[in-house]
């Protein structure tokens, strides 16, 4: 009798607990959406840091720049796109459900995101003093690239530019991306 009432007790409470569990995200999904917030996060600071020495080439570290270049190639491309590779029901995620339905979009932007990343580092590589002239951009000069604009797919293009211009193609594209598949 008294394992009946203590099925009677828990029976409801069980019920109630699977009704409140169908609404909260699985671990898998919670981690998900983490590793690749802080993945964001780690790419937001390498553009600061290269940003920051385009602001004043005088604080240019090649080594700084290559691993700043470095942590946005390791984290775009493919990893990024695994990233979101399936929706991930999270009150966490900003991500838009659409990038499931714009998929080749979706992963265009994460590879032009490496491209111009692999450029940069090229540039680092190619530059170990002090930041030259042809590392800049020339007054007046046209970025391109935006929502509209074109994207270098051209290795050969990318690196005939200078560096900042590929920077300028990167947050760009960080851009597009966010405006089409981010929510605010």
């Amino acid at each position: 009798m008294k394992q009946t009432a203590y099925m009677k007790k828990v029976g409801p409470l069980s019920i109630v607990g699977a009704v409140l569990m169908v609404g909260v995200p699985s671990p898998a999904a919670e981690d998900l959406v983490s590793r690749r917030q802080a993945d964001m996060k780690a790419m937001a600071v390498a553009a600061k840091t290269i940003s920051g020495m385009f602001k004043d080439p005088t604080t240019y570290k090649a080594s700084e720049f290559k691993w700043a270049a470095d942590t946005i190639r390791d984290r775009s491309g493919g990893v990024l796109s695994a990233h979101f590779a399936s929706e991930a029901d999270s009150r966490q995620s900003k991500a838009r459900p659409s990038i499931l339905e714009e998929r080749d979009r979706f992963d265009r932007l994460a590879n032009d995101l490496r491209d111009y990343a692999v450029a940069l580092d090229a540039a680092a590589e190619k530059n170990p003093g002090q930041m030259p002239a042809s590392m800049r951009m020339k007054p007046g000069e046209m970025m391109g690239g935006g929502p509209l604009g074109t994207h270098v797919r051209n290795e050969q293009e990318l690196s005939a530019m200078p560096a900042e211009h590929a920077f300028h193609l990167m947050l760009q594209t960080c851009t597009t991306c966010h405006a089409k598949f981010r929510m605010e």
